[in-house]
């Protein structure tokens, strides 16, 4: 697909979609992630297109059956649906056409699956494995790398952060005189989130490493050239360090999920972890209790006589 942006009689669809970008980055927060994957959405969607009137119900459709024929995920064909029904809202809100034209449009809905986590065990291994990789027994011999890969997993264990809320703290961010942690969320929300003496300890240990590694950036978490961490970076620790650890191989999305349900395991309300996830809706956190509904399913089946 040719994605350099079209001129000529093709030029007003595609400036409506370059104004629709901005909008979902400056009027409705979305985070750059969701902007990018809705722009690839419409990239696609509108291709080939002249003329806004040409998107229509039909047209959306039509890309829908595309990507089924091309083996789409659930998932994926529901953001799709979600993509084109947004960006035809925009059109009719600013007058390119009278009304949403593929406000009808639907798709088979995300089929839910049960996220993989550490247990508490587990964490506890993969955890104490990283604070020995990074601290060595001469301080001489510490690695700076390897303690901030530590802090940065015990951090996202221990919180529940988003990888993008983590890659965007700035060290200014940490309270340690109240062990709290300041983070901007999906559409731009901040909240405050709660961290626990071992996590204290390993960002201690990682700001007094930090300063081998970070090249004038107020970042909590740098990379190798010194700039504030990309989320890709953080990516490929978490998977490297969780493979090698004696649970199975997680995203820093299932270290959240693993806050999630530990915290939830250990008593916790859930209107307490939907606040510590910054979840907008319960429905998105009361997936959690499915998963502690899980363990104790295989437990009884394991366990029980009569199972």
């Amino acid at each position: 697909m040719n994605n350099s942006r079209p001129t000529g009689t093709t030029a007003p669809l595609w400036s409506a979609l370059d104004d629709y970008e901005q909008h979902l980055r400056h009027v409705v927060g979305r985070s750059e992630n969701t902007i990018r994957a809705y722009r690839r959405d419409l990239d696609s969607a509108l291709e080939g297109l002249k003329r806004i009137e040409q998107f229509d119900l039909d047209r959306a459709r039509d890309v829908l059956g595309w990507a089924v024929d091309n083996g789409a995920s659930r998932a994926s064909l529901s953001r799709l649906a979600s993509s084109m029904r947004g960006f035809g809202a925009f059109l009719a809100h600013r007058g390119f056409v009278q009304a949403n034209p593929v406000a009808a449009l639907k798709a088979p809905k995300p089929q839910r699956t049960l996220p993989r986590v550490l247990r508490a065990d587990q964490a506890a291994d993969l955890l104490d494995g990283l604070r020995t990789d990074g601290l060595r027994t001469e301080p001489q011999d510490s690695d700076p790398q390897s303690i901030r890969d530590w802090a940065m997993v015990e951090l996202l264990y221990a919180t529940g952060i988003r990888v993008s809320e983590l890659a965007g703290c700035d060290v200014d961010d940490v309270d340690f005189s109240n062990n709290l942690l300041r983070v901007t969320g999906k559409g731009n929300k901040t909240r405050v989130v709660p961290f626990g003496a071992t996590v204290s300890a390993a960002l201690e240990q990682w700001l007094s490493a930090r300063t081998t590694m970070a090249k004038g950036t107020p970042a909590l978490f740098v990379g190798t050239r010194g700039k504030r961490i990309d989320p890709r970076q953080v990516r490929t620790v978490v998977n490297r360090v969780t493979q090698a650890g004696p649970g199975p191989r997680l995203s820093p999305h299932g270290l959240r999920h693993s806050a999630a349900t530990a915290i939830l395991e250990g008593g916790a309300d859930l209107r307490v972890v939907q606040e510590l996830l910054g979840h907008a809706n319960m429905s998105t956190t009361q997936i959690y209790t499915h998963v502690g509904t899980e363990r104790l399913k295989a437990v009884f089946n394991q366990a029980h006589p009569r199972a």
